[in-house]
This record gives C-alpha cells, structure tokens and sequence, in this order.
C-alpha cells in the first residue's frame, strides 16, 4: 500500500471528533436543563464545523495527490459517511432542542448510548486502516456497528408504534416522530462508513 499518511492523519482526526460528538450527545440527553442542553449544542455544532473543515481537506489532498493509500472512490465515500455521522448527530441534538422535546424519554436515552458506542467503534476500525494489522480488531467492530443498527432498527420501530398508538397531541407527534428518524439516520450512515471499511479490507488485507 503507498505510505501517504496524510488521509491516515485526517480519517483518525475525522473518527476521534465524531467520538467526542456521539459522548457529547448521550450529555445532552441526560441533562434536564433545557439551558444546559443548548450549551451541549453549541458544543456539538462546533465539532460539526471542525469535521467539515477536515473533510474538505479531504476532497483537496484527493484532488492533489496521485497515490492515495486505497481507492480514491473508497476515500470519497469513507470521507462523505463519517461527514454524514457528524451532520446527523449535530441535526438530533438540535431537534431536540428546538422542538423542545423531552430528551429523558426511554427511545431516545437508548438511541443515544447505541450512537455512543457506535462512534466508538467507528473510530476503532478507522483508526486500524493506517497498517491493517489488527484486522480481527477491526472485523469486530464493523460486527458491533452492524448489530447497533439492527437495534437502532428496532428501538425505532417499537418508538414509532407506541407513539402512534399514546401520543395525542399532533405537533408533539411530529416532532417527536423527526427526532427519532435522525436519530436512527445516524446509525444507518454508521453502517454506511462500517460497509466502507469492510470493502477496503477485502481489497487489501
């Protein structure tokens, strides 16, 4: 594999925020106060803008460099679903926020520890890509990632159900109904970043 580590150095940067984004998150959702919260947000829109900054830097080094460490269509789409992670993680918190939406309810306290602990092994099998010795390591956690979506699939369902059949109030309804869709988006573009290391894995292990 060529020894360009520039894309090894910004992929780990990219893995480490959306970690810190995924515990930031789960605080979110155990504070009760609603101001405490917003702070959290804010906090969460700032890592959303420093992954975007290390994004672009992306495309650019791919746009700059003939070698890259695998294919360049492999970099654009690992680089484009971790930029989606971060993106949904930041729209759940502000959705919550703004719509005012209870975040002690069970769903959504499920939803965010499954988000934490995929951003963690997100970041464990990324950070594996740069010498692809630990491939059982990684194999584990794109195991872990898959298993948290089908949960997440699950949580969502059983959410939507019980909110169609308890939920009176229409506008508490949908807002509720669009925190619980991100949410589970989120986990789907984890999913969609765990295929992507898997195909690099197949093509170079």
């Amino acid at each position: 594999m060529p020894k360009n580590r520039i894309f090894y150095d910004l992929f780990e940067s990219v893995a480490e925020t959306l970690t810190t984004m995924g515990r930031e998150l789960k605080r979110m959702v155990d504070e009760s106060d609603r101001d405490k919260r917003a702070v959290v947000v804010s906090r969460l829109e700032d890592l959303e803008h420093k992954n975007d900054e290390a994004t672009h830097q992306l495309f650019t080094e791919l746009g700059r460099n003939f070698i890259t460490p695998f294919d360049r269509e492999d970099v654009h789409a690992l680089a484009m679903s971790l930029d989606d992670v971060a993106d949904c993680i930041y729209a759940s918190a502000k959705k919550i926020h703004f719509y005012n939406v209870n975040p002690n309810e069970t769903s959504i306290q499920k939803m965010a520890e499954l988000i934490e602990l995929g951003t963690k092994e997100i970041q464990v099998a990324v950070n594996c890509l740069r010498d692809m010795k630990h491939l059982r390591k990684m194999t584990e956690s794109l195991i872990r990632i898959n298993s948290i979506e089908n949960q997440a699939d699950d949580i969502y369902d059983l959410s939507i159900e019980k909110l169609f059949q308890v939920e009176e109030d229409f506008k508490s309804l949908i807002k509720k109904r669009e925190v619980f869709q991100v949410m589970e988006k989120v986990v789907d573009k984890m999913e969609d970043a765990a295929n992507t290391v898997e195909s690099i894995i197949i093509k170079y292990s």
